[in-house]
């Protein structure tokens, strides 16, 4: 899952919520710097990203994509994942994803002292161009994957993965549909009983 999915998956605690979001710019050695509760959601992060890489429709995604888009399409249906949960975050959420993303930006610049500078990185282009409310739409998704596109390493092909989106909505969209329902119950267990 990509960013909007870990911090609504981190429920209504706010320390969990950024330490949800900083999973991906923290080592193992460095989580113990952090506030025992940020080191919760790291940790959160962690499982959200195995038990998604291990969850057979997620596979079966991946193998949708992987002709095209080869080892970017993990990322890649991370993304489609994020659109579909902002796509219908009335089924979600409890408040509107504009004020649920304001919240979270706003969390973030209160805690701005504690962020590692990739994460503020980041932040500046999430900010920026407001990603997070932005998924809701093929064209922020298309813009975010293009986005990242540029800033790969190889050549990724990601500017044109929103067109595959658009393609076969119809599938990914099951995916995510039959995939969430289940990732929303096995961390609802995890944070009753690890947490």
């Amino acid at each position: 899952m990509n960013y909007l999915a870990h911090i609504f998956l981190s429920g209504d605690n706010d320390l969990l919520k950024v330490g949800n979001f900083l999973g991906d710019f923290v080592s193992s050695k460095d989580q113990k710097k952090f506030n025992p509760e940020i080191q919760k959601g790291i940790k959160l992060h962690h499982y959200i990203d195995h038990y998604t890489d291990t969850h057979a429709i997620v596979k079966k995604s991946k193998i949708r994509l992987r002709p095209q888009f080869g080892h970017y399409a993990p990322v890649i249906v991370d993304m489609y994942y994020d659109h579909f949960l902002a796509l219908n975050w009335s089924q979600y959420g409890l408040t509107g994803l504009e004020d649920f993303t304001h919240h979270f930006y706003s969390l973030t610049d209160k805690n701005k002292l504690i962020l590692p500078e990739k994460a503020h990185h980041v932040l500046h282009f999430m900010k920026r161009d407001n990603w997070l409310y932005e998924y809701r739409t093929l064209e922020g998704i298309d813009k975010a994957l293009t986005g990242m596109s540029r800033r790969t390493k190889f050549e990724s092909k990601m500017e044109w993965a929103a067109l595959e989106l658009k393609k076969n909505f119809i599938k990914y969209q099951e995916d995510f549909n039959y995939f969430f329902p289940e990732l929303r119950a096995e961390i609802n267990e995890y944070m009753t009983y690890q947490l």
